[in-house]
């Protein structure tokens, strides 16, 4: 059975590669735009989400309040950093080096979710939440991603 666990690895693995394709990108190549774009609407669709059916059930744990919180600032700190990206001319200088801060941004985000966060609301969540919880999130994930491509 798939838990909240699995569907948002999933997400993560689409982020790190968005994150190595931006990263990797040629200004003369016009995929910076692009790939972008892909990445803003993922990241954006997965922390909405994420944050509704994960962050929210383990912000009424103790034990869950002070890790969703940080997580929830570096959410809000990514958004940041793609927001500046998307204002910064595709072909300069700055602009690679933004791209490189928000892949470290984001790699960091996940690794650290992966690592702390999963274990810590593993131990809140029962067996059959995590399991409503993937139903949940896949379902308003996938809701969330066509609003914003919608936009």
């Amino acid at each position: 059975m798939r838990t909240i666990y699995d569907a948002l690895r999933e997400s993560h693995e689409i982020q790190r590669s968005l994150c190595r394709r931006l990263v990797l990108a040629k200004p003369e190549s016009g995929k910076r735009e692009l790939i972008l774009g892909e990445l803003s609407i993922e990241l954006a669709a997965h922390a909405a989400s994420e944050e509704r059916f994960l962050y929210a059930p383990i912000l009424l744990a103790d034990l869950g309040l002070d890790p969703s919180r940080h997580a929830i600032a570096e959410h809000h700190e990514i958004d940041e950093c793609v927001e500046e990206l998307e204002q910064a001319q595709y072909d300069g200088g700055s602009w690679l080096a933004k791209a490189k801060e928000l892949s470290k941004l984001v790699q960091h985000h996940l690794k650290e979710e992966e690592t702390k966060f999963f274990q810590i609301s593993g131990k809140i969540l029962t067996e059959a939440q995590k399991l409503k919880l993937a139903r949940q999130y896949d379902k308003d994930y996938l809701r969330m991603k066509a609003v914003l491509v919608a936009k």
